[in-house]
Order: C-alpha cells, then sequence, then structure tokens
C-alpha cells in the first residue's frame, strides 16, 4: 500500500433495547475492554470519542437504538486482523443478543490520508453510499476491496 494513506471504518448497530437496559448489560460491559484491545492493537491509529465517553450512543442517524463505532487504522489488514483474529471476535459473535439483525451493510471502509480524523458524518455519508450503490471506491468492503489510488479526489 502506498505511503500516506490509512483505512477508516464505521459501523452501526440497531440495539434490541436502550443502553440502560439489562439486556444490553453484556455488550456495554465490553465495550471498554474491546476498546482497550483495539487501541493496543498494531496497526491501530484512531477511534471516535464522544466528550461524555458515550460514542456509541451519539445521534448521528436520529434513532437512539443506534450504536455508531468509527476507527482508523494503518492497513485493512490489521483491522481485519483485529475484526476477526482477536478477542473482539466473542462480543462479534454474541452480537445477535444485543443488536437486531440487520437488512442493510451496516459497514463501510474507505481510504484516508494520514492523519485524518473522519467525523460521524462523513462515517454516515460513507455508509449511505454502500447501502444506496452497493461497494465502489468511495466505500467498499471486505470482500471488495478498492487500493487508495482509486479513492475519489473529493467525496
Amino acid at each position: 500500500m502506498p505511503a500516506g494513506w490509512h483505512i477508516a471504518q464505521v459501523n452501526v448497530a440497531k440495539m434490541r433495547a436502550p443502553h440502560t437496559d439489562p439486556i444490553m448489560a453484556g455488550f456495554f460491559t465490553r465495550v471498554a475492554i474491546i476498546e482497550a484491545l483495539a487501541d493496543q492493537s498494531p496497526g491501530f491509529v484512531w477511534r471516535l470519542h464522544s466528550p461524555a465517553g458515550d460514542e456509541h450512543l451519539l445521534q448521528v442517524f436520529g434513532d437512539p437504538l443506534l450504536s455508531i463505532n468509527m476507527t482508523v487504522w494503518e492497513t485493512i489488514e490489521a483491522l481485519f486482523e483485529f475484526t476477526y483474529h482477536s478477542a473482539h471476535v466473542e462480543p462479534y459473535r454474541m452480537r445477535r443478543e444485543w443488536f437486531e439483525k440487520p437488512d442493510i451493510p451496516v459497514y463501510a471502509l474507505w481510504w484516508v490520508r494520514a492523519g485524518t480524523r473522519p467525523s460521524p458524518e462523513e462515517g454516515k455519508a460513507r455508509l449511505d453510499l454502500i447501502q444506496r450503490i452497493g461497494p465502489s471506491s468511495a466505500a467498499f468492503n471486505f470482500k471488495e476491496r478498492y487500493d487508495p489510488e482509486q479513492s475519489p479526489a473529493s467525496f
């Protein structure tokens, strides 16, 4: 991969109940552990934070039951390893206990210049794009990847 590029990701999930409901306790007790694991993982660069520390509850989509997560990684391989080959796998496999089964894509990847910190609004726009037209150089997934040189100059 050419120097100067990082991979950004956004994912959302619709909670089965409000975050204060006991059904969500299993998820929210794992959040800090998994975030600490990500922070220490090879290739990790940045994670969305809110001033109150409740970034999973940010109202980017206008739905209080929609949880959002955004991160930036040095490489797509580092993100893939964390996602599918670390302790992150356990809560990922348990997601149906806390989140509704989606009928649309719930994550998007895109290339950013090193040092860029995408906003929740940009994450929403990338997710909207992949939901509307499918994977493209502006918003893609692990199965259909694009190189940074294929990314649009502006979005």
